[in-house]
């Protein structure tokens, strides 16, 4: 056997018989915990991990050398969005309900319709899957606005996000979102809630029959995932026949709850509790709920998820860009809360999270050694495969599946370091990612993708993007023109500007 260069490899197989990885780092899975191994070695085999550890004694079918890398476990992302962020339009141009992130009700009184087209909706999926590849994630939970849609998602969308998922390699945990109700605009500032159960619930039934139908389609890429909008849009019954179908299916369900002011508003108006308790109180509350983001979360609300095995999916940078942290990682994880991180932002760069965790904790606990980088990289390793209930992803150790990301430690941004783990927290990001494997399965390589071009998808997702733009003014407070809605960073420059800079110089 001799060592292969890895451009043999080809994009979007798995490579036939025994794969020999290693680089100068190797972050293997032994006793309970990760171990650092210099110089180590991953061997995988139909789609599998078989070793993981210094030197393996068997033959391979061939060796890759990745040279100053860390082979990593890949990324799970708890709550990977799979549309374009819009976000980023009201993130300078506040309230975001004058701005088209609440229905008016002249909006709703029309008719809410669907601003994408099923294409469209196709290749978001489609677009924001490749972006999770280039940044290491191998294990993405989609989430979507549902501010855009006609009231909740289809199965249409999701049957073409599974073929995104399989044809692109990607392991997802999914189905359409639903929800028995949303947020009214009835004045300026003043939002309430207005619902029909009915919509929910055939909402729940569609996500239900999508998952039978879907679930372990591309070789176990493609799992189910039942994903009721937000507790504050959902109705008891709703909720109620979630969990038990989530039980049935023996699937987890993904719930935002305690994350921001108006839902912490809507629910005591509606039922006098917080989301949390509110579902602990009708016993809703179990292992099988992700519940994202917490950051409004009341210590009362923390110790049920702790009690009921309620897992919180953390997304820093999301919740520090709308001024916003959890309080606090560390206090969490004392409680025995299961964290696993999330993006749910475009793009999705996980090891920015990481970074901006680390920083959230230390300042909400106002000491340095509250959190350590390996607290922050296992919640997005081991921590988001427990909150899925799986115990073959986010971590290399013999059995696992070959979810594998790798790492460049060379990268002339990034500093010298002793610690692989560090040196990525405090100063990667995800252009440092060099490949990814799932299930064994070359997937990502030096940016590129199998059968879809990145950088074509982004002109298209821009022009895509400007187009739900112009929609804008149909869906807010008294419909200005667009120009009114989104400011620029600075004042435009105005034509002619530079004749008069000429003439008062000359």
């Amino acid at each position: 056997m001799t060592s292969d260069p890895l451009h043999t490899l080809t994009l979007g197989r798995r490579p036939a018989g025994r794969t020999l990885l290693t680089a100068d780092w190797v972050l293997a899975w032994r006793n309970g915990t990760h171990h650092l191994v210099p110089r180590g070695e991953i061997v995988m085999e139909d789609g599998a991990v078989i070793f993981a550890g210094r030197t393996f004694p068997g033959e391979v079918a061939r060796r890759i050398d990745f040279g100053t890398a860390l082979i990593s476990p890949g990324l799970v992302d708890l709550d990977a969005l799979s549309d374009l962020d819009t976000y980023t339009l009201v993130h300078d141009n506040q309230p975001g309900w004058a701005r088209g992130r609440i229905w008016p009700r002249s909006y709703v009184e029309r008719g809410p319709y669907e601003m994408y087209s099923q294409q469209e909706l196709a290749f978001q999926k489609r677009f924001a899957f490749g972006l999770l590849l280039l940044n290491g994630i191998t294990t993405a939970a989609p989430v979507a606005s549902l501010y855009y849609r006609e009231w909740g998602e289809t199965i249409a969308e999701f049957e073409a996000a599974a073929d995104a998922a399989g044809d692109l390699g990607l392991r997802v945990f999914l189905s359409p979102a639903y929800r028995s109700g949303g947020m009214i605009l009835e004045a300026p500032g003043k939002m309430v809630p207005v619902f029909d159960e009915e919509k929910g619930l055939q909402g729940l039934r569609d996500a239900v029959s999508f998952i039978k139908h879907q679930q372990g389609r591309h070789g176990g890429l493609v799992n189910g995932l039942l994903t009721p909008d937000r507790v504050e849009t959902c109705t008891l019954e709703l909720l109620k026949q979630t969990m038990a179908a989530a039980s049935d299916l023996d699937c987890r369900a993904r719930l935002h709850m305690a994350q921001g002011p108006l839902e912490l508003e809507t629910m005591q108006r509606l039922h006098g509790a917080t989301g949390p308790q509110w579902m602990a109180n009708h016993g809703l509350l179990s292992e099988r709920l992700i519940a994202p983001h917490a950051t409004y979360a009341s210590r009362r609300d923390l110790e049920l998820y702790a009690a009921n095995g309620v897992s919180i999916a953390h997304s820093p940078l999301v919740s520090a860009r709308m001024g916003s942290m959890l309080h606090s990682f560390a206090a969490c994880r004392e409680l025995g809360i299961t964290i696993g991180m999330a993006t749910d932002t475009a793009p999705p760069d996980m090891l920015m999270n990481l970074l901006m965790g680390l920083v959230a904790c230390r300042i909400s606990e106002k000491r340095s050694d509250a959190v350590l980088s390996a607290d922050l990289f296992d919640a997005a390793t081991v921590g988001g495969a427990k909150a899925l209930g799986r115990t073959d992803i986010g971590r290399l150790s013999a059995g696992a599946r070959a979810d594998i990301a790798v790492f460049r430690l060379d990268d002339p941004h990034m500093t010298p370091s002793i610690d692989p783990i560090t040196t990525l927290v405090l100063g990667g990001s995800g252009k440092v990612t060099q490949a990814v494997f799932v299930d064994g399965r070359l997937s990502m390589l030096d940016g590129k993708l199998a059968g879809f071009d990145m950088h074509d998808a982004r002109k298209q997702a821009q022009i895509q993007f400007e187009g739900l733009m112009a929609k804008y003014p149909d869906r807010s407070w008294e419909h200005p023109p667009l120009q009114a809605l989104f400011s620029p960073s600075y004042p435009l420059l105005a034509e002619g500007s530079d004749k008069n800079v000429e003439e008062t110089a000359s």
